[in-house]
């Protein structure tokens, strides 16, 4: 499954499993992603965090716009791809393992 999530419907998704106080899930959040900024940013000296390459899109002829149901065409574009290193994933379980999110 290929789905977007925004950082709100993480924080909803995490308050429901866990019950946790929105405020604090919040600043969690927000860190991880400025951290994962940061080691993005320094990801062409270390691969351990993540790799970054870029892959081409195909033009589409008939895309519709989510905010006004416009049907429109998409010429092609290139699409930045990261993939999370083993160093990340290896903390993210952790982390995972922290709060009492089952691994599965």
């Amino acid at each position: 499954m290929n789905t977007k999530q925004t950082k709100a419907a993480i924080i909803k998704s995490i308050h429901d499993k866990l019950g946790k106080d929105r405020k604090d899930i919040h600043m969690i959040i927000y860190g991880f992603f400025d951290e994962m900024k940061d080691g993005l940013g320094k990801a062409r000296q270390r691969n351990s965090v993540a790799s970054e390459h870029s892959r081409s899109s195909n033009a589409k002829e008939k895309v519709r716009t989510p905010k006004t149901g416009e049907t429109v065409s998409v010429d092609k574009h290139g699409v930045a791809v990261v993939k999370a290193g083993k160093e990340l994933k290896d903390e993210l379980w952790e982390v995972r393992s922290w709060y009492g999110i089952p691994i599965r």
